[in-house]
């Protein structure tokens, strides 16, 4: 894997917890802040990943196969419904 340097300039009062953070978890703060952005950077992905597989559903053909699971068939063995009491 390539490294590569990258001056990072943050607010004195976020670089302060940030240490405190990972020192707390035990790792570099360098380790710390590649996790961080990592995490960042994957939820990101999954929001568009979402998005985008949002605008290409079909939703009376997504609600027409909700309606079917079941239609016919007893329950699994261990699935049956329990009175409440």
């Amino acid at each position: 894997m390539r490294k590569s340097n990258f001056a990072l300039r943050l607010q004195p009062s976020l670089l302060d917890e940030a240490r405190k953070v990972a020192e707390s978890e035990g790792v570099a703060l360098n380790q710390f802040i590649n996790v961080a952005v990592a995490e960042k950077l994957s939820a990101l992905r999954t929001e568009s990943f979402f998005s985008e597989r949002g605008a290409r559903a079909d939703v009376p053909k997504a609600l027409a196969i909700l309606g079917r699971p079941g239609v016919g068939n007893p329950p699994d063995p261990g699935d049956e419904l329990t009175a409440k009491e």
